[in-house]
């Protein structure tokens, strides 16, 4: 039997389990996750900027490669992957991201519309800008305390003395354990002046700080339209969401877009509103163009369908149906002064902030008055060197412990002593005792002015102030984002736009078009013009597009619902379209975008195809399908969403075939495609494709043939099935003059 070793703690698994995911909330909370109140930063980022100072980075400096410098931050300070980090630094460079940018990228640190479309960081190089100045010049002055790196071989800060409350300047998110941080950027200029008030009113509410601090200033200029009042209680609450919209102008009948609410991509708005467009839920809008360049950031183009667009109704159904307007989270969430996080509002921010500058400022005076008297100190023994020379050099010269001598014969301190020492004796004999005393004046004026300032509540919070506005003064800028209160935006009810009803495109042999609604239409009955009959009808949607094909395998695409009413004899498709002289329409087929189309010609060949595909606003279509000499094009067959589809073909010989749909090609562009089903050469001519249907697992199919319809199901589809471009099996006797066949 083996003892227990006393090395080894027994405890129970869940005690084990509960202390140490609390554990590791407090690490995520602290040291990863949420912002210190004092300068405004994550452990991540204050050893980025530390890191960068720390390799002579300034903004007078020459930028080095970003490797570099994150290299130095996972290697002394942050062990964590190199790629968070960077893409840390990344953030504080990108200047339609922060509000006042704390890093200066040379190269590609990514763009609006993918932020995170930045360079490796091999190919990048990167600095500090002159706004990081504000977080750093005081660090070398007895401002912050510092800790050992997590290997012990290095010291670093605490926290960096910062000048303003960088916390509400850029703003911050993060997501802890069951707490997280959202924190939008403000304007410097207005930060500065509340910071002020507070200083001089220090009883002011939340709402006198609001009279500075209006509301946030994201980098863009979309205007935020958040309510003044709802403003305020964020302020008062440290919770809520603020409202960004984008802003347009009119030139002529279209809409430009010059502004777009903070991270929102004009990519995505784009994508979205084409979206909309694809699926016909906008039928308001034309076009769409993107124009922006250098000299237009954001230029973005919608062009109404006529004059007659209501711009105003248009922008509000896109503001509620798009990011162009969007709401933003916040929750003023911060570490405070005593380590713990809290929300906070905003009067408690600045005030904890004040707390913190005040503190680094009794430190920096400290520090300063600190040196002063050292200097004194030793300006002092010098003085005395100065004024008995002679004696100074005998005792060096003499004695053999020339130290405790000049510490007994002239009261100096070891410091003195050491000093004077030190000091060569050219250097020694070179002093001038006026220049001493000058010093020693200006020295003592200085030391006056600091122990006044460091005992005066007053004076220090009156320098503070001047700090304040001087640094205002030198970063601040006007606000970006403008503050007009403004409704939360519509969307245009369904009956505003066109209305998604069943209709049947029908097309006659002579090119006129019409479209009834309703799918129990029975196309053959209606009244056509004389000389004229039914050549084709198609099954769709009021919302779909409706692709005509032509002889010369073009296709034509309109909108279902702006094809004239099958109540009169409709309307010639030439009178829409541009076909090529003596060209005529032969087939049609209606469908959402996303739809797939078997296409096929009826000399055997065909593929797949998606019919966003087919879409042309040109007059004149598109090239789709490759014709052979005498060819003509087949009714499309819609292709479902099943991967187990099958096509069914069929020729007027009463040759039957069915295939799998992934055995045909899907054409982007359209084409020939592949051989659907085998036609001996000695038959060409006289036996040709009568039509195609495609079919799901368990399917029915309908074939014509001299007048009499033959069903087919599932269970006899499966005994045809075959290898593409096979002769597969005749129809019963009786069925070999085929005339078409569709899917029931």
């Amino acid at each position: 039997m083996t003892t227990p070793n006393s090395n080894f703690e027994q405890q129970e698994l869940k005690d084990y389990a509960e202390r140490a995911y609390l554990d590791y909330s407090m690490y995520v909370v602290l040291d990863r996750a949420l912002p210190f109140v004092g300068d405004g930063l994550k452990p991540v980022q204050r050893r980025i900027i530390y890191a960068m100072s720390e390799l002579g980075l300034d903004a007078g400096a020459k930028p080095k490669k970003s490797a570099r410098t994150i290299g130095d931050v996972i290697g002394k300070f942050h062990p964590h992957g190199d790629s968070a980090a960077y893409e840390a630094m990344v953030l504080m460079a990108q200047p339609f991201s922060y509000r006042y940018p704390l890093v200066e990228g040379q190269g590609n640190f990514g763009s609006p519309d993918d932020p995170k479309s930045f360079a490796a960081m091999r190919y990048t190089e990167s600095k500090l800008t002159k706004v990081a100045g504000l977080l750093l010049d005081e660090i070398d002055q007895g401002t912050v305390e510092w800790s050992a790196n997590f290997d012990g071989t290095l010291q670093e800060p605490n926290w960096l003395p910062a000048r303003l409350p960088q916390i509400l300047l850029n703003g911050t998110t993060g997501i802890a354990v069951g707490m997280a941080t959202d924190i939008p950027p403000h304007n410097l200029r207005e930060v500065a002046a509340a910071c002020i008030r507070l200083i001089e009113e220090p009883e002011c509410s939340v709402r006198d700080l609001c009279e500075h601090i209006k509301g946030p200033d994201y980098p863009t200029e979309a205007e935020i339209i958040t309510p003044r009042e709802d403003l305020l209680k964020i302020y008062e609450t440290g919770n809520g969401g603020v409202r960004s919209r984008a802003v347009y102008t009119r030139e002529d009948n279209n809409i430009v877009i010059t502004a777009l609410p903070h991270q929102v991509s004009p990519a995505k708005i784009l994508e979205q509103i084409a979206g909309q467009m694809r699926a016909k839920k906008l039928p308001l809008v034309e076009d769409l163009r993107d124009e922006s360049d250098h000299r237009n950031p954001i230029r973005l183009v919608i062009v109404p369908r006529s004059s007659r667009v209501d711009a105003e109704e248009l922008m509000g159904h896109l503001f509620a149906t798009t990011d162009l307007e969007k709401s933003f989270r916040v929750n003023l969430n911060v570490i405070g002064l005593d380590g713990r996080p809290q929300l906070k509002n905003l009067k408690a921010i600045l005030a904890e902030w004040l707390a913190f500058r005040i503190n680094t400022v009794k430190r920096r005076l400290q520090h300063r008055l600190d040196k002063v008297e050292k200097r004194l100190h030793l300006l002092e023994g010098l003085r005395i060197a100065y004024l008995n020379l002679d004696e100074v050099i005998r005792i060096i010269r003499t004695e053999d412990e020339p130290r405790d001598r000049l510490i007994a014969r002239f009261r100096l301190s070891e410091t003195q002593a050491d000093y004077i020492l030190d000091t060569k004796l050219k250097q020694l004999a070179r002093l001038e005792e006026m220049k001493i005393r000058g010093e020693m004046d200006e020295l003592e004026e200085e030391r006056a002015k600091l122990t006044g300032t460091l005992k005066s509540e007053s004076r220090l919070r009156t320098l503070i102030k001047d700090e304040i506005r001087k640094d205002a003064d030198a970063y601040g800028d006007k606000r970006r984002s403008p503050l007009i209160a403004r409704g939360v935006a519509q969307a245009l009810a369904e009956s505003e736009l066109i209305t998604s009803e069943p209709v049947t495109i029908v097309l006659s042999n002579k090119g006129w078009v019409r479209s009834a609604k309703g799918h129990e239409i029975d196309a053959a009955s209606l009244s056509y013009r004389d000389g004229d009959s039914l050549l084709a009808s198609c099954r769709g949607r009021s919302t779909h597009q409706v692709a005509f094909f032509d002889s010369e395998g073009r296709a034509y695409t309109t909108g279902a619902h702006t094809l004239p009413s099958a109540r009169g004899n409709g309307e010639p498709l030439t009178g829409r379209f541009s076909p090529a002289a003596g060209a005529r329409f032969d087939a049609l087929v209606a469908a959402d975008n996303d739809s797939k189309l078997v296409i096929a010609s009826h000399h055997g060949y065909g593929f797949v195809i998606r019919f966003e595909s087919l879409v042309s606003r040109q007059k004149s279509g598109k090239a789709i399908v490759a014709l052979s000499e005498g060819a003509r094009v087949l009714a499309p067959a819609l292709v479902g969403d099943s991967s187990r589809d099958r096509v069914v073909v069929v020729t007027t010989a009463g040759h039957i075939l069915m295939f799998s749909v992934a055995e045909l090609p899907e054409l982007d562009k359209g084409g020939k495609g592949n051989k659907l089903i085998e036609i001996p050469k000695s038959k060409l001519g006289t036996e040709q494709v009568a039509g195609v249907a495609v079919v799901p697992e368990g399917g029915e199919v309908v074939i014509w043939s001299n007048g009499r319809k033959l069903s087919r199901k599932w269970s006899d589809l499966v005994e045809v099935g075959g290898a593409r471009a096979s002769r597969g099996q005749l129809l019963p006797r009786g069925y070999t003059k085929v005339e078409g066949i569709e899917r029931v």
